[in-house]
């Protein structure tokens, strides 16, 4: 528990928009901005268990830090930062075609929008992201692999010119 305080003072310190217009509003109504935080979470995740349009909400949340966030990787110098955003898009973009096809079976299940942002969901993503990155480097590795046997195949007819005996009998060895 007191690691979850911990990180909520460092996020409180932070400079940047919300701790900036919770330090105003703190100076406005003399409460202080630790109390109006965890407020504002709390009617936030009301709102998200038991409000209209929560997936709407769900949504914007999921889009519109990451779009600032993004913004300012690409006009970073670093590469590094772009190359996580560029993930989360990718990974946001296959959620968000799952959720299409399968909202009959997602509506099932209760509190799935207030879920979706979870740690346990999260680390199921980490899991994904690595088997699909798996995978994909193998399917790489194969077409390659495929390239330069095909390139192979190729080169020695090609290699011995308009002599096309020596092309039937270099293709007869193979056989």
């Amino acid at each position: 528990m007191d690691g979850l305080r911990q990180r909520f003072e460092r996020l409180l310190e932070q400079r940047n928009l919300a701790t900036e217009a919770l330090g105003a509003l703190e100076a406005k109504t003399g409460v202080d901005k630790r109390y109006l935080a965890a407020g504002a979470a709390t009617l936030l995740s009301l709102y998200l268990l038991f409000g209209f349009g929560a997936s709407l909400l769900c949504n914007v949340i999921g889009f519109v830090y990451p779009a600032y966030a993004s913004i300012k990787a690409i006009e970073s110098p670093s590469k590094e930062d772009d190359t996580v955003w560029l993930t989360y898009w990718v990974v946001y973009g296959l959620f968000g075609l799952a959720e299409f096809f399968s909202d009959l079976l997602l509506s099932w299940f209760p509190f799935y929008y207030a879920g979706k942002h979870h740690e346990a969901v999260d680390s199921i993503v980490r899991d994904f992201s690595g088997r699909a990155l798996d995978v994909a480097a193998g399917v790489t590795r194969d077409v390659l692999q495929t390239l330069a046997r095909g390139r192979a195949l190729v080169t020695p007819t090609a290699a011995l010119g308009a002599d096309p005996k020596a092309s039937v009998s270099l293709l007869r060895k193979d056989e």
